[in-house]
């Protein structure tokens, strides 16, 4: 499963409920700036998205959605067992709930004034009745509270994806500009719309066209209005009430945490164990927030784990994405009842980013390992300065190929190195891997050719080409782990460059990469190949040398085609 998507049913739902809303609060505001240009701009914007929340699928979604999320949201908030979080946690759940208590009013003068007194609820109509009003001012901050609020659920949802990283400076911007455009649309309408009411003929005409409510009308909106404030405060009132009844309950019952190269803590039984670090100032790493969605607040259970309660089917499919051991849980699900000693897996150290950075996160992308071959014997015997002058010289031919065709060297492992191709989906990332294996092979040709005039022995080398998922992060002691890549996939490449030098090739591309290149390689003399350390054969295309690859690829697809 998508690690956007795991987590209990609650999780869930508060993500597609709250995508809805963000989606219709987006609309709505660049709607409402449209007001910059136009009546009939505004109008027309205004049409096309009641034509969708105002039929009966659209109006029952968004009502749904917007009545589902509020209510989860209290409903988790309820049954925490501590209301101690981290700052931004703690921002995002305060814009939340301020929302209905500004939200209700403009639901009541406009949906409900429209459904019960035939309102025409237009822009004009909203404009005239908040200009210049405390309401008004109010509905400006909801506005930027409502964005606020959705802003920070989408960042903290996909923050540890890498294109969102990468675009984040963008779409702060972009995310600044959108309440700036909604607000400009609705002071240049207000003004407009002030204007107009100014005359007493075009006045009457508009009340008319407007369907304006009457004095009893509005009295009783107002009354529905307060109704439906006095049932919010009671749903939060058996909110609070439930919080604090569990909480007294609680006291009457502790267990102790012993946390491995940490403190031993003793902590009310119905917390999680992360709600438990929280609460005692223990370093404790959860990039989703305890949502169970990542699995970087997971522990080792060393002992005591006997008596907790199984995990639950979202949390068996996340420690199971990553392969953890049995005795691993997340400490964001379970609550200990019984003493346990636990080891943090991730343990944040204080430094602001390692937390997050040093996690990892998974890719598929192509790495190539390449190695000069005979090295050893071509260096024996000479002096340490030669040595790094020849390695230095031979980097700096090849090196370039990589990054011209848009990849990165990952490390330099003495006489060879790893690259990766990073790119935005592994199609991009396989043909980029090709083309740099090509140029390679092109531009070492051409340094043999000046170590030749030099009367120097060529260069020989061997590149193993391969695709699968890898684990990019910073791996090394605090303030000293550089950005690294793991997992079997770059053991695979490894094993298959020094395949090379057995079958007297150049290049070894393995067919999952050939594929995600989008070539067809049923007519293609590949070699299965058996490599230690690696559990299943890997099928790969062996070329003498690289300069031939896309010879051989071309050669294969005319050849089909002409069939």
């Amino acid at each position: 499963m998508n690690d956007l998507w795991r987590g209990n049913w609650a999780t869930r739902t508060r993500i597609v409920t709250g995508l809805i809303l963000f989606t219709f609060a987006f609309f709505h505001f660049l709607n409402l700036g449209l007001g910059l240009f136009s009546d009939e701009a505004l109008d027309w914007g205004q049409d096309a998205r009641l034509a969708i929340t105002r039929s009966e699928i659209g109006e029952f979604v968004l009502m749904a959605s917007l009545l589902i999320h509020a209510g989860l949201s209290i409903y988790t908030l309820a049954l925490r067992r501590t209301l101690r979080m981290p700052a931004w946690e703690a921002t995002q759940v305060v814009l939340g709930l301020l929302v209905p208590f500004l939200l209700i009013k403009h639901i009541v003068h406009t949906h409900v004034a429209h459904d019960m007194f035939g309102v025409n609820d237009e822009y004009g109509y909203v404009t005239v009745l908040l200009w210049d009003t405390v309401d008004g001012a109010w509905q400006a901050v909801l506005l930027l509270i409502v964005w606020v609020h959705g802003c920070m659920g989408l960042h903290f949802w996909i923050r540890a994806k890498s294109w969102w990283q990468r675009w984040f400076p963008v779409l702060v911007g972009v995310a600044m500009l959108v309440p700036a455009f909604a607000l400009s649309g609705f002071m240049v309408q207000g003004r407009r719309m002030l204007l107009l009411f100014q005359d007493d003929q075009i006045r009457s005409a508009l009340v008319r066209d407007y369907h304006w409510p009457d004095a009893d009308a509005f009295a009783t909106l107002v009354m529905i209005a307060d109704y439906m404030l006095y049932t919010f405060w009671a749903v939060l009132a058996l909110a609070a009430t439930f919080y604090m009844t569990r909480k007294v309950l609680s006291w009457r019952k502790s267990v102790r945490i012993k946390y491995s190269n940490g403190p031993e803590v003793s902590a009310f039984k119905g917390l999680t164990l992360l709600e438990i670090s929280r609460n005692n100032g223990v370093p404790h790493t959860s990039l989703c927030g305890g949502r169970g969605r990542c699995t970087t607040c997971r522990v080792i259970i060393e002992d005591g784990g006997d008596l907790l309660h199984p995990p639950s089917a979202a949390e068996a499919r996340s420690l199971a994405a990553v392969k953890a051991p049995d005795n691993a849980r997340l400490a964001c699900q379970i609550r200990p009842t019984h003493p346990l000693t636990v080891l943090r897996v991730f343990r944040p150290d204080g430094k602001r980013g390692r937390a997050h950075a040093s996690q990892g996160e998974e890719r598929r992308l192509a790495i190539l390992f390449l190695d000069m071959r005979g090295f050893t014997a071509r260096t024996t015997g000479q002096l340490p300065y030669d040595v790094v002058f020849l390695l230095n010289r031979f980097f700096d031919a090849i090196v370039p190929s990589i990054v011209q065709s848009g990849g990165t060297v990952d490390k330099y492992l003495g006489d060879g190195l790893l690259a990766v191709f990073e790119t935005e989906d592994e199609h991009s990332s396989a043909r980029t891997a090709l083309k740099a294996a090509e140029n390679i092979s092109a531009e070492l040709a051409r340094f043999n050719q000046t170590l030749a005039s030099e009367d120097v022995p060529p260069v020989a080398i061997g590149m193993g080409l391969h695709l699968g998922n890898l684990v990019l992060g910073e791996i090394g002691a605090a303030g000293h782990a550089p950005r690294t890549l793991i997992g079997d996939t770059v053991n695979a490449t490894s094993r298959l460059e020094g395949m090379t030098k057995e079958l007297k090739v150049e290049l070894l591309v393995s067919e999952v990469l050939l594929h995600s290149a989008g070539h067809d390689t049923a007519g293609l003399k590949l070699k299965t190949l058996d490599l230690r350390g690696v559990s299943e054969p890997l099928s790969a295309l062996a070329v003498t040398s690289g300069t031939e690859l896309m010879q051989v690829l071309e050669t294969v697809h005319r050849n089909k085609s002409q069939h």
